[in-house]
């Protein structure tokens, strides 16, 4: 390209970003006033808009200089996302390493102990697309101080620049590693816990389940999931229906993220969220793991109805066949893994679309004997726990909801 298309280029950018900014103003606005909804039992009225508010308004941003050619995609996002670095911690000794290739943060208590102490593996949130290491560090400082143990981030590699299921991959690798090395970093290797929050949770349920297969290392203790996504099957359970319009999660923004994460076609997500995906002898098989019919009749109560049959689709079908793998649905693992996996704490949130997928899993691995602690944030809501100790946006659920991982974690 010569000088003059170049400076034209620019021109045109220059002049038209004002205009851009002007509809980005009305979108948001309209997705707030018209497309969003708040329940008043969620609380935290005035957080909880402003957070809304800015959400919307870098999402929209975001994709504007994308488009433009201001930036890469995601840019912006991850920048607010990974938020203001917090102050120095002086009980905490905090370090970037890298496990075979895999950067991780590692948080370990200054005060001296005279035994190993318990190793958690975190695997943070966002999609697969945004979060970091750094976006998680007052959730994974908290944990590491008030548990009393070493804490481990694992800074995996986002798509789309790493496509699926790179993500599930470095996981895996940085977390055989802290296993196989765990008195280096002063962990006992016999209490080894994996953890992750949204999309994290996704990678830890998988992570765990491929962990049953290896007799080459030492058995997880525990795993710990957070508000995770488990399944892509059925896109109206009732927490579907009832949060679709909670932000920060809509139900349309989580399936075409997906589809975005797995590098398909974002214009599966209509079909997808019909079910027109699932033919019937899978409906079958899995009515006893993923339907409606499971949920407790009290996660009910703030309306649910029965959507319409969805025609199958087989062509649809096999577009989304990588969205079976249970490194993307863990809730779709054989029965003969399930049984073997750890002991679980799963924390689950009212006004959250992907609740019940908590509930499932945590119902399905109660059936395979698995023991189960659950925590219900009933003024929560997708990412809850990420506010934790954030200036300004920090929610009271929050420390709650943490305060029943570090407890969990104390008594195991």
């Amino acid at each position: 390209m010569g000088i003059p298309q170049v400076l034209l280029s620019m021109t045109g950018a220059i002049l038209g970003f004002p205009l851009c900014l002007v509809f980005l103003a009305a979108w948001v606005a309209y997705i707030y006033f018209f497309r969003s909804e708040f329940p008043p039992e969620l609380g935290y009225p005035v957080k909880m808009r402003l957070t809304h508010i800015g959400i919307l308004a870098t999402y929209g941003l975001d994709y504007i200089a994308w488009k433009i050619g201001l930036c890469n995609e995601h840019t912006i996002m991850r920048k607010l996302i990974d938020g203001i670095p917090p102050l120095k911690d002086k009980k905490l000794h905090i370090q970037n390493l890298q496990f075979e290739g895999v950067t991780v943060r590692l948080y370990q208590l200054k005060t001296p102990t005279t035994k190993p102490r318990k190793g958690i593996l975190f695997y943070h949130g966002g999609i697969g697309m945004w979060g970091s290491i750094d976006s998680h560090e007052r959730m994974c400082r908290y944990l590491a101080r008030e548990s009393d143990s070493v804490v481990v981030s694992v800074g995996y590699r986002l798509s789309p620049e790493h496509p699926y299921p790179g993500q599930f991959q470095d996981c895996l690798v940085a977390t055989i590693h802290f296993m196989k090395n765990a008195e280096d970093y002063g962990a006992d290797p016999e209490c080894i816990i994996i953890s992750g929050d949204s999309l994290g949770g996704t990678l830890a349920a998988a992570v765990c389940q491929e962990l049953v297969k290896r007799t080459d290392l030492p058995r997880v203790r525990a795993q710990i999931l957070l508000y995770p996504f488990l399944q892509a099957i059925n896109f109206n359970l009732p927490s579907h229906q009832q949060n679709q319009l909670v932000l920060p999660f809509f139900q349309r923004i989580v399936v075409e993220a997906g589809l975005q994460y797995l590098k398909k076609n974002q214009s599966l997500a209509k079909e997808l969220r019909k079910g027109s995906h699932i033919p019937e002898d899978m409906k079958m098989k899995l009515r006893n793991w993923i339907s409606p019919e499971i949920i407790p009749k009290e996660f009910k109560l703030r309306g649910y109805k029965p959507p319409p049959a969805a025609v199958f689709s087989p062509e649809i079908y096999q577009q989304a066949q990588v969205a079976f793998e249970t490194t993307f649905s863990p809730l779709l693992a054989d029965a003969n893994v399930v049984r073997q996996l750890p002991e679980m704490f799963m924390l689950t949130c009212e006004y959250d679309i992907l609740r019940d997928d908590g509930l499932l899993y945590k119902k399905r691995l109660e059936d395979e004997g698995v023991p189960v602690s659950w925590c219900h944030l009933a003024d929560g809501f997708h990412g809850a726990l990420y506010t934790i100790d954030f200036p300004l946006i920090s929610v009271s659920c929050a420390k709650r909801g943490m305060d029943h991982v570090v407890n969990f974690v104390k008594g195991l």
